[in-house]
């Protein structure tokens, strides 16, 4: 009986061995899906975190894009609205230079039609003739023979 309980003793242990090895194994087991678990979400949660700062990083550079656009635009504008300024000016100028031009030239006419009609007019009666009389010309038919 002695071997038949020793027996039984060593088949106790060896399945209290087993379950304590298996429990073992079990905890072991739960504490590796456990820390995979935490690794898998601490990566999700990393590269959530990349993304999330590259998107803000994206946003940053379209907005900044963005107001360089609207600078660039704004200056084109301002540009364009000062050469239309320089054109019209321009032509303002140009307009008064002509009109200058032709107020000189209307003065002048007036001048010269008014100097015009005081000036004494050519004799209408020929050639040596002025004003009736002989201009002391003498044509070789109108000399006296002696």
């Amino acid at each position: 009986m002695s071997i038949q309980l020793e027996k039984m003793k060593q088949k106790e242990e060896c399945e209290m061995r087993k379950r304590m090895a298996e429990e073992k194994h079990k905890e072991w087991l739960q504490k590796k899906r456990e820390e995979e678990r935490r690794e898998r979400e601490r990566k999700l949660s990393k590269e959530m975190a990349e993304k999330a700062i590259r998107d803000l990083e994206k946003m940053q550079l379209q907005e900044k894009a963005e107001v360089m656009y609207k600078e660039w635009l704004k200056k084109k504008r301002a540009e364009e609205a000062e050469k239309k300024k320089k054109e019209k000016e321009k032509e303002r100028k140009r307009e008064a230079e002509l009109q200058k031009k032709k107020e000189r030239a209307e003065q002048i006419f007036k001048e010269w039609l008014h100097n015009a009609r005081n000036k004494p007019r050519p004799a209408l009666n020929g050639y040596g003739f002025l004003h009736g009389n002989s201009a002391g010309l003498y044509f070789s038919h109108t000399s006296a023979v002696t």
